[in-house]
């Protein structure tokens, strides 16, 4: 009995021993490749530099901010509007700032009313200025009464002019009061469509804030902003042949038109989400034109890959 215990005992050992051994050996085996959800990107030209382009409205897109810091009392727009030039797209609370416009305008009026006071007594003083002159040709009136006279005179001409100094200033006022309510309605500053509104009636908006009430843009046209790392800033000269193709869609290749590079260089903003991307880096910006590719969508903000021809202008 002892010694099938003992053979039992050796035979798993054995067993064990070539199993582990087996797993070794499987598990430095190299496993079939992973298969790409969509086809990587490929250089169409011998000589390539490639970057990461974003889709922008021509012209570029317009984020529209609040001038002055107050509650959104209304919206009037949704994404997909087409708007002109001066419409009105969102509006402040205004209470505060036309209390203060009527405010500065009854103090306007006020002084308007000490003003014309102010021209009656002078008008009055130099009457007697003038009543004073004659008697004194007749030799009636003292040298004193001239002088008191005179003085009155011209106290009367400086409390003219500071009547009108006064009036001036409030007229200013009232104007700066009547720009700040004016500012207080968000007006489209082009033509354009609504690309985005981040907004809402109720909420607070300030000119300091990070996301702007909402996007202005011309889709009939579209442009890529092409980002080229610094390394290859140097390689890169005017009118370059370049293509562009749609993540996830290689099939679709659209022909780029030059329209200039930005002369500064800026630190990169647009990112792409791979694994090995740089984000300390600094870009060159290049503003590419194109068709819209037809049985593809094209959209604001879309991420394509961009590829400029380094072996022909």
């Amino acid at each position: 009995m002892k010694r099938i215990i003992f053979w039992l005992l050796i035979l798993t050992s054995v067993v064990g021993a070539f199993a582990s051994f087996w797993l070794v050996i499987n598990s430095r085996k190299a496993g079939p490749a992973a298969t790409p959800l969509n086809e990587p990107p490929r250089a169409p030209f011998d000589r390539s530099i490639g970057g990461r382009g974003l889709v922008e409205s021509v012209n570029e897109n317009v984020r529209i901010a609040a001038a002055l810091p107050a509650l959104v009392s209304k919206v009037n727009v949704k994404v997909g509007d087409t708007v002109k030039a001066g419409d009105v797209l969102a509006e402040q609370d205004t209470r505060d700032a036309a209390a203060l416009v009527a405010s500065q305008d009854a103090e306007l009026a006020a002084l308007q009313k000490q003003l014309a006071e102010a021209e009656v007594g002078l008008a009055d003083k130099r009457d007697q200025w003038a009543r004073v002159e004659k008697l004194i040709a007749m030799k009636v009136a003292s040298e004193d009464e001239k002088q008191r006279k005179l003085f009155a005179v011209q106290t009367a001409e400086a409390q003219f002019a500071s009547m009108k100094a006064r009036i001036g200033s409030a007229e200013a006022q009232l104007h700066r009061a009547k720009v700040q309510l004016d500012l207080l309605t968000v007006r489209a500053p082009r033509d354009g469509r609504i690309l985005q509104v981040n907004t809402r009636a109720g909420e607070y908006a300030a000119p300091t804030s990070m996301e702007p009430l909402l996007i202005l843009g011309q889709t009939e046209e579209l442009q890529l902003r092409a980002d080229i790392d610094e390394d290859n800033a140097s390689r890169v000269l005017a009118g370059m042949t370049a293509k562009a193709y749609i993540k996830g869609r290689r099939d679709v290749e659209i022909l780029l038109r030059f329209v200039r590079i930005e002369p500064y260089i800026v630190p990169k903003k647009s990112l792409t989400g791979e694994s090995g991307e740089r984000v300390d880096t600094r870009v060159l910006q290049i503003i590419y034109r194109f068709d819209r590719p037809t049985g593809a969508g094209i959209y604001v903000g879309q991420q394509m890959d961009v590829f400029l021809d380094a072996g022909k202008r």
